[in-house]
C-alpha cells in the first residue's frame, strides 16, 4: 500500500512540475490558482476525473476496454516492488533481468487499449506504439547488456558498488546520450510520442477513454517515467542512496520536460532509420569493444 501512495503522491507533483515548466517556457504562469502557487491543482484534477459520470462505447470491446487501464497500473507497481530503494525485501540476484521483462509487458497496455476501443484513431496509436516496441526495446537491452558485461551481474545493488570511484556516466557517456534518446521514445515523450500524435491521431490511442479510466493510463504513463529515471540514475551515476541521487533525478527531469516544450515531433520513419541504420551499429561495436577490453585486462 505504501508503494502504491508513494507512486500516486509523485506522479501528482510531476504532472504540477511539467506544467509548471512548459507554462514558463512558452512564457505563461502555468497552474497557479489553487493552493499555495497551484499545489492544489494534481488533487483538483484528481477529484474531478474520478468524480465523472461513468459511461461505455456502444461498440468497444467492454471487457478489454475495462481491463487495459488496469493492466497498465498493474505493471508499474510491480516494477515499483522490484527497485531496491522501495523495497528492501525484494533483492534478487535478477532483479535488473525481471525489471526489464515487466517493462516489455507494458506495451499490451497500449495494445490493447487502442484495439478495444473500435476507434480508428486508437488503433493507428496502438500499431504505432507496438512498431516502437520492435524498433527500440532491442536497442535498450543491447545498451544495458554493455554495462552488464562491466559488472558481471543482474543485481541492481551491484551497479552502486561498481561505480564507487568512478561512475558508468563519464566511461560510457556515448551510450548514456543514446539510452537517453530510446528512453524518451520508450516513454512516448515528445519528439517520439507517436502513439499519442494530437495534431494527427486525436490524442491517439486513449482517444475513447474518459473519467477514472483515463486517469489510470495517465498515471501509469507517469509512474514509467519515474522508474526509468531512477533507473537510468542507478545505471551511470551508481547512487540512489544520497542527495546526490535526488539532484541527479530533478536535473534529468528537468531535460525531459524542457525537450517537451522545446522540440517538434519527430517523422515516423526517421526514428526507425534512426533506430536501425545509426544506433543498432553503435551499440554492437561498442559491445565488441568491450568484450575485447574485459579480454585483454583479465590476460
Amino acid at each position: 500500500m505504501d508503494i502504491i501512495l508513494i507512486v500516486l503522491i509523485s506522479i501528482a507533483f510531476l504532472t504540477l512540475l511539467e506544467r509548471k515548466v512548459l507554462g514558463y517556457i512558452q512564457i505563461r504562469k502555468g497552474p497557479n490558482k489553487l493552493g499555495f502557487i497551484g499545489l492544489l491543482q494534481p488533487f483538483r484534477d484528481a477529484i474531478k476525473l474520478f468524480t465523472k459520470e461513468i459511461s461505455l462505447i456502444l461498440k468497444s470491446n467492454y471487457l478489454y476496454y475495462l481491463i487495459s487501464p488496469i493492466l497498465s497500473i498493474l505493471i508499474i507497481i510491480l516494477i515499483w516492488y522490484n527497485i531496491p530503494i522501495f523495497n528492501n525485501i525484494i533483492n534478487l540476484k535478477f532483479n535488473l533481468l525481471i525489471i526489464l521483462c515487466i517493462i516489455s509487458m507494458g506495451v499490451y497496455g497500449l495494445m490493447i487499449a487502442g484495439w478495444s476501443s473500435n476507434s480508428l484513431y486508437s488503433l493507428i496509436g496502438s500499431l504505432r506504439s507496438i512498431a516502437q516496441t520492435i524498433s527500440y526495446e532491442v536497442r535498450i537491452i543491447l545498451i544495458i547488456l554493455s554495462l552488464i558485461f562491466l559488472i558481471e551481474s543482474f543485481n541492481l545493488i551491484k551497479f552502486r558498488k561498481f561505480q564507487y570511484y568512478i561512475w558508468f556516466f563519464i566511461i560510457n557517456f556515448p551510450l548514456f546520450l543514446i539510452f537517453f534518446v530510446r528512453f524518451l521514445a520508450e516513454l512516448n515523450r515528445t519528439p517520439f510520442d507517436f502513439a499519442e500524435g494530437e495534431s494527427e491521431l486525436v490524442s491517439g490511442f486513449n482517444t475513447e477513454y474518459i473519467r477514472g479510466r483515463f486517469a489510470i493510463i495517465f498515471i501509469s504513463e507517469y509512474g514509467i517515467i519515474i522508474v526509468i529515471i531512477i533507473l537510468l540514475n542507478i545505471f551511470y551515476f551508481g547512487n540512489h542512496q544520497s542527495f546526490l541521487f535526488i539532484y541527479i533525478y530533478i536535473y534529468i527531469l528537468f531535460i525531459i520536460l524542457w525537450v517537451r516544450g522545446t522540440y517538434p515531433r519527430f517523422r515516423y520513419d526517421n526514428l526507425i532509420y534512426l533506430t536501425w541504420k545509426i544506433y543498432l551499429p553503435i551499440r554492437l561495436n561498442y559491445i565488441i569493444i568491450i568484450l575485447i577490453l574485459k579480454l585483454i585486462f583479465l590476460i
